[in-house]
């Protein structure tokens, strides 16, 4: 037997394991299918992400359609997609049916499209209908991220109907939301929620409308992921529900489908804020001329903006000419600037992002922020003057680092903190607002506050 390849992308461990799973494979399906019984499937996602595709495949082919269905909702994104596009229609269809219908919606939307609807065809009614339900929604709302399995039960049932209906549904098939038991009217209206354990320990005969809390906490469909995510934190909760504008309950959100949205808006923000496009893929997988492409629009953005700089020190010529030694603190200005500035967008950035700062705190956010830069300017510039003194300079152009770097300091933590609320407001992701964008915007700045000064007060230029 051939050792197998690992791919690039398998976790070390999971390729030292491969050939195990490869030598179940060779003898049978029924082998594979009892010695991996009681591996989590992202465990075994790892290794068999370390096998060549045809075994892949030849692994979900040996596995229990629901048992495989769990390992392909494992397998990483370009992995799953190239494997579903192997498959005929009918086999990808078979596996993707037994995914959780929000899987199966986030599945299908990687797909080109021709293949999707290919797929889609060759669901059963239910899933068909459910899934095109689902994927009408925005990716990144509450619509998006929900999930139709849910239990709702009567409000007027009595705890022993509810409980059957709950013991019916679970043993029915999956249910991906069992820890919370959603209380709906005639029109399927959510009225009121209680926990699993709740509905367990009620006295017999109460009314489910008796025993359900009814101040509930809800999203609408069109609700942002992380709206859904400030929720799920600030109450403590494991599923949101999702209304229609009715207040008719049409899925929940899962904490877990919460984090994953977490995680993606964090790694996209961060992206952002240095200078990137978002990734589609990990780092490491996506393609290299794509990657270029992202990183090198922004940088060609901030090169343009960075010979505004340029622009400024030759209108100022003369005022380096009258005093060459102002050159040797233009660093020192333009970094600091650039540094208080890229301080300021990534607290505003963030805090808008949890909450923390809204639209209508911007006056305070200013202010604040003019106090700090102030504060932190004085700082700085009583460090410049005492090192312009050292190297030699006078008083007079010492005076001028000190001034610059007070003004400079304050401008770039003003424009740092006011420019994500600014993107806000028009509708654009703060994150926009990245560290290099306000370093390149506060360098411009730096060099004109810095050489005005100094033609003043040096009566240069």
């Amino acid at each position: 037997m051939t050792r197998p390849e690992p791919r690039k992308d398998a976790p070390e461990v999971a390729a030292l394991l491969a050939p195990d799973l490869q030598a179940m494979l060779a003898q049978g399906a029924a082998v594979v299918a009892a010695e991996t019984e009681e591996l989590h499937p992202a465990n075994l996602a790892d290794i068999a992400s370390a096998l060549p595709a045809d075994q892949i495949l030849a692994l979900l082919r040996a596995l229990p359609a629901p048992r495989a269905a769990d390992l392909l909702e494992y397998l990483d994104e370009e992995l799953r997609t190239s494997l579903l596009e192997e498959m005929t229609s009918s086999q990808a269809a078979a596996l993707v049916s037994e995914m959780t219908p929000d899987e199966r919606a986030d599945t299908i939307e990687e797909l080109a499209d021709e293949r999707a609807d290919q797929i889609l065809s060759a669901l059963g009614s239910d899933a068909r209908g459910e899934t095109e339900r689902l994927l009408d929604f925005d990716p990144n709302t509450a619509g998006g991220l929900m999930t139709t399995e849910f239990v709702a039960v009567s409000q007027d049932d009595t705890v022993e109907r509810a409980l059957e209906r709950v013991r019916a549904l679970a043993r029915a098939g999956r249910r991906e939301a069992m820890h919370a038991i959603y209380a709906t009217d005639g029109q399927g209206r959510i009225q009121g929620v209680l926990s699993l354990r709740e509905l367990l320990a009620a006295a017999e005969g109460t009314k489910i409308a008796d025993v359900a809390w009814t101040d509930i906490v809800r999203v609408p469909t069109t609700a942002d992921r992380e709206e859904v995510a400030r929720l799920v934190s600030k109450y403590d909760l494991v599923a949101v529900p999702v209304v229609d504008d009715t207040q008719r309950l049409l899925g929940v959100v899962t904490v877990d489908d919460v984090i994953d949205a977490i995680v993606e808006e964090q790694t996209e923000d961060v992206q952002k804020l240095g200078a990137v496009q978002p990734l589609e893929t990990p780092y490491l997988q996506a393609p290299f001329w794509s990657l270029a492409k992202k990183r090198g629009g922004w940088l060609v953005l901030l090169f343009v903006e960075e010979m505004f700089t340029g622009t400024a020190l030759r209108y100022y010529q003369n005022v380096l000419a009258g005093a060459i030694s102002l050159v040797f603190f233009v660093p020192l200005i333009v970094s600091s600037g650039g540094n208080s500035g890229s301080q300021s967008a990534t607290l505003i950035t963030r805090a808008l992002a949890v909450g923390d700062v809204e639209l209508s705190d911007a006056l305070r956010v200013m202010l604040r922020e003019a106090g700090q830069g102030l504060a932190l300017g004085a700082f700085l510039g009583l460090i410049g003057f005492v090192r312009a003194l050292m190297w030699g300079n006078g008083y007079d152009v010492a005076t001028v680092v000190a001034l610059t770097l007070l003004l400079v300091v304050t401008t770039g933590t003003l424009a740092g903190a006011m420019l994500p609320l600014a993107f806000t407001k028009l509708g654009f992701d703060p994150a926009i607002a990245s560290s290099p964008f306000v370093a390149s915007f506060v360098d411009v700045a730096g060099i004109v506050i810095y050489f005005s000064i100094a033609a003043r007060l040096l009566h240069l230029g």
